[in-house]
């Protein structure tokens, strides 16, 4: 089934609208791929001036607003640039967690290959809070609020943490497989086992900023199925 931008749809007006964009597709044109369907070609075709007003990791699916027009645009950069919006990432993460707003507070250096690491000489600053949403066994379900917009920030910071987001092998993240969580698990001959997420499990659940008149609005995006499925079978088995 190939996805629809109109049916990701979860709040619009005559000035923005807010997606809920799906894991595996760019914000933005993509230098390896030039062809591949990004978010800011399809919001163009939707809306003749659309523009994006952040972005998210091409794995990170979640709320994401996009101006309809020059106006909004601007009103929307600004916000983000003094910020004034506030995003909540939800992560399931490797090991087990009680923060109550932990902050981290450590400088992001880009490499070349599309990595970041921490560098306290020449990194830029970088801020991220974190919460722990829900502990179960060997994982937990952490709110994640960064202050600033850094590449890789939530996960470059939760790795400092010692509690890579689960498969993020970039940053130190393993896959989960069912048969970690339950008991008995049999697996028919000559399948092999495959893991409960197949990508990074950071999901931007929402995202709150002012419309064009001053009022403010909060976006909430469901999970999707798989990040979903994640949860559902950590609260059952553990």
């Amino acid at each position: 089934m190939k996805w629809k931008l109109e049916d990701a749809i979860l709040f619009e007006n005559s000035d923005f609208f807010v997606i809920n964009k799906p894991s595996g597709i760019s914000t933005l044109d993509e230098r390896k791929d030039v062809y591949a369907p990004n978010i800011l070609r399809l919001a163009k075709a939707y809306s003749d001036d659309a523009q994006v007003g952040h972005r998210l990791d091409k794995e990170t699916s979640g709320a994401l607003v996009i101006a309809k027009n020059p106006e909004a645009y601007r009103h929307i950069s600004m916000q983000f640039e003094h910020r004034e919006t506030a995003k909540r990432y939800h992560a399931v993460v490797e090991g087990m967690h009680d923060w109550d707003g932990m902050l981290v507070n450590l400088p992001i250096l880009p490499l070349k290959d599309g990595i970041v690491v921490i560098d306290r000489a020449k990194g830029k600053h970088a801020e991220t809070w974190f919460q722990t949403l829900k502990v179960y066994k060997n994982y937990t379900l952490v709110e994640c609020m960064p202050i600033t917009g850094r590449m890789h920030q939530i996960r470059i910071h939760l790795a400092c943490l010692k509690a890579p987001i689960v498969a993020d092998a970039m940053y130190g993240g393993k896959d989960i497989y069912l048969s970690e969580l339950k008991k008995k698990f049999h697996l028919k001959q000559d399948t092999e086992e495959l893991p409960l997420i197949r990508r990074v499990a950071l999901h931007a659940h929402s995202l709150s900023f002012n419309l064009l008149d001053g009022s403010p609005i909060t976006v909430e995006a469901p999970y999707p199925k798989d990040f979903g499925v994640l949860v559902k079978q950590l609260e059952k088995f553990s």
